[in-house]
């Protein structure tokens, strides 16, 4: 169980260096582009959630995050002989931790990823913990033959 809580710690870790470089070398609202047509970094503040949802609630956040990390550790080791579970949940820890001490410290999240091939809102590295765990979540539970009884 150490490897998760090891593989966690790097993420939360890799997550607020990027913020960090980001914060410092790109003004904010201003882009670089990283590979042209397709990614930018856009120093972005963020006090919402995903499309700047609920903009201003960081009491309601912090109650999520809190509410959400709870049961996220709780699951974590319910679920802790099914590795794509795991793998999951740990990234989905990490992506709420990430942006969790963000809103701590700062009072905003730090998005910076910009896809310039589509209209899609600017995110950062916990955002994207968040998503792929989601993800492995799901192909957990697909491939879970529990449920089909």
């Amino acid at each position: 169980m150490w490897i998760y809580w090891a593989l966690m710690f790097v993420l939360v870790v890799i997550d607020q260096l990027i913020k960090s470089v980001v914060v410092r070398q790109i003004a904010l609202g201003a882009t670089k582009t990283v590979v042209p047509g397709l990614l930018s970094l856009t120093n972005l503040h963020n006090n919402g959630a995903a499309w700047s949802i609920l903009q201003g609630k960081l009491g309601f956040f912090y109650l999520i995050s809190i509410v959400a990390l709870g049961v996220m550790v709780y699951l974590l080791w319910r679920l802790r002989t099914h590795r794509l579970y795991e793998f999951g949940i740990v990234l989905m820890i990490a992506g709420t931790l990430g942006n969790f001490i963000d809103r701590i410290r700062i009072g905003y999240v730090v998005d910076m990823f910009q896809l310039d091939f589509i209209n899609f809102p600017i995110f950062n590295f916990a955002d994207s913990c968040l998503t792929v765990g989601v993800i492995l979540i799901l192909i957990a539970v697909l491939r879970d033959e529990s449920f089909d009884k």
